[in-house]
């Protein structure tokens, strides 16, 4: 199979190629390298020094170089992972969020039409796709109300529109994984990048973690070996669905917090700030749908997903 990953020198995307290029896959990635970096992809490109074909291309996925691109390299699987991830930015700059998220998923759409490729597989947003639940109706489904409540939310939930609206009018199949909070090695801890990135590198440094607000808001943490294998399920089960990709398990950010000081060895206190405004009060989701059409479950435990993380800081 030839695939094209966009986003592929991301935290997800460049995990994903690895797994991709490990099971014989020839890759393409396309990533504007604008949050994506090269060095994610160090270990694909010895794996191309020794026989896997791989193909890095910078592009922004918004330009329509990348319809020409698709045609020329004729993947078969597209996986749409570029994306512009940042709530507060989507708030500060919704018409740039819009650019890349709805624009750029049509022209990838436009590209997976124009190449004939039997699917796309895109990363829609679990958090932000349903909106907040009371903790009563955790973990959330996929028939849940889908109320974003942020540009980005928004952004996303267009995408899953125009997969649907792909599929009825050009045929093109679809699968998207309404993803959990990922987390993992290669994650970046500076900025909005996922509170486990950010309290990992802080812990390490000896610098003090931050939680927002009374730190009782839950999340459903996801490792990302896990997530990468969803994608890959993806690739060739499923047709016309949205899955939750979660551990349906809530976790507060205050237990988060303690389960990480105690796997790391510190008994340093978290400080805690005002809440900041717009955030979601709680989220997990009920992945059951994936485990029916993907035959995915979730295996890594949190202890030894933060093992992992904290093994990958240096």
């Amino acid at each position: 199979m030839r695939a094209l990953v966009t986003g592929g020198a991301g935290f997800i995307g460049s995990t994903l190629v690895d797994r991709l290029l490990a099971e014989g896959h020839a890759v393409d990635v396309v990533d504007d390298l604008s949050t994506g970096s090269l060095a994610n992809l160090a270990s694909a490109r010895i794996a191309a020094t020794q026989g896997a074909e791989l193909s890095v291309h910078q592009l922004d996925i918004r330009h329509p170089e990348l319809v020409e691109l698709a045609v020329r390299r004729s993947p078969d699987v597209i996986y749409h992972l570029a994306a512009q991830a940042d709530v507060r930015v989507s708030v500060a700059r919704p018409v740039f969020d819009a650019e890349v998220n709805v624009i750029g998923t049509l022209q990838v759409l436009e590209a997976a039409r124009a190449c004939s490729a039997s699917k796309v597989v895109f990363a829609a947003s679990g958090g932000t796709l349903y909106g907040d639940a009371d903790l009563e109706e955790l973990p959330v489904d996929e028939r849940h109300e889908r109320r974003p409540l942020s540009p980005y939310g928004v952004s996303k939930l267009t995408g899953l529109n125009y997969l649907a609206m792909y599929r009825e009018l050009h045929q093109l199949e679809y699968v998207a994984l309404a993803l959990g909070n990922v987390y993992g090695p290669r994650q970046d801890p500076h900025g909005e990048a996922g509170v486990i990135a950010i309290f990992a590198g802080n812990l390490k440094a000896g610098a003090p973690c931050t939680i927002y607000g009374d730190g009782c808001q839950t999340r459903d943490f996801v490792f990302v070996d896990d997530v990468v294998d969803a994608f890959v399920r993806a690739g060739s089960r499923g047709s016309g669905l949205i899955a939750n990709i979660g551990t349906g398990v809530p976790v507060s950010v205050n237990e988060l917090y303690a389960t990480m000081a105690r796997v790391y060895g510190s008994d340093a206190a978290p400080r805690h700030v005002p809440a900041r405004p717009g955030e979601l009060r709680n989220n997990a989701l009920d992945p059951g749908r994936a485990s029916l059409y993907l035959g995915w479950q979730p295996w890594t435990s949190m202890e030894d997903g933060l093992r992992a993380v904290f093994t990958s800081i240096s």
